[in-house]
């Protein structure tokens, strides 16, 4: 995800465009028409406006994630995190995330048919693993070793089926998802306690790990 310190006047635009783009496009898909619908809610000059979105759906949907991603950070405040365990982190982040994306939610269906066609499956993936690195960051991992890339695998699936279950929930509250999220989450903490077992009685020689960490963030 860009997170440029100082953003130029077009990524400013674009991100203030970002999240008004996808509820607009809950109506007229993944287009242009959302993107003039957005700039004039916005109050933003039509030229303007197209000029700092993407001009195909898949870089419209990027952008949209990528700002939903930055309204997840925004949110969640260390004061916000205080006193969390790391299970109530990862419940409350993808929660939130549905409740950012609740106004897009019908525009969210179709942006993952469309990141499901063939040629497009690499950006999806590249999405997928970005957003799992941002709630993990969120929740203060600052792992470097094999835990690293399995704890955003992992998160990931978590995510994208409880997405799934979310896009066709018809109940009051979202129930039926706020269950389905509670049974993954378990069925991971499980996973890791018998990973920490393991850990704890692991050959030293698997120490390769943290060699490999070391290589993807090296000591200053």
């Amino acid at each position: 995800m860009s997170a440029m310190a100082n953003p130029s006047p077009l990524e400013k635009l674009r991100r203030e465009l970002a999240l008004a783009v996808g509820e607009n496009a809950v109506f007229d898909g993944w287009s242009r028409t959302a993107v003039d619908r957005a700039a004039s809610q916005l109050g933003i000059d039509a030229v303007q406006a197209r000029l700092a979105m993407a001009k195909n759906q898949t870089g419209m949907i990027d952008l949209y994630i990528q700002e939903v991603d930055r309204a997840l950070e925004a949110y969640f405040t260390p004061k916000r995190l205080a006193g969390m365990k790391i299970r109530e982190k990862i419940r409350s982040l993808i929660w939130r995330r549905l409740e950012i994306m609740a106004p897009a939610q019908e525009a969210v269906r179709r942006a993952l048919a469309i990141l499901a066609m063939p040629q497009n499956l690499p950006l999806a993936l590249k999405m997928g693993w970005r957003t799992a690195d941002v709630m993990w960051r969120i929740a203060g991992d600052t792992s470097t070793d094999f835990n690293h890339y399995t704890k955003r695998t992992t998160l990931g699936a978590v995510y994208a089926s409880t997405l799934l279950v979310w896009l066709d929930d018809e109940s009051e509250g979202w129930r039926e998802t706020a269950r389905f999220l509670d049974r993954r989450i378990d069925d991971v903490m499980k996973i890791e306690k018998l990973k920490a077992d393991w850990r704890g009685s692991s050959d030293p020689r698997l120490s390769v790990w943290r060699f490999l960490g070391r290589l993807r963030y090296p000591p200053r």
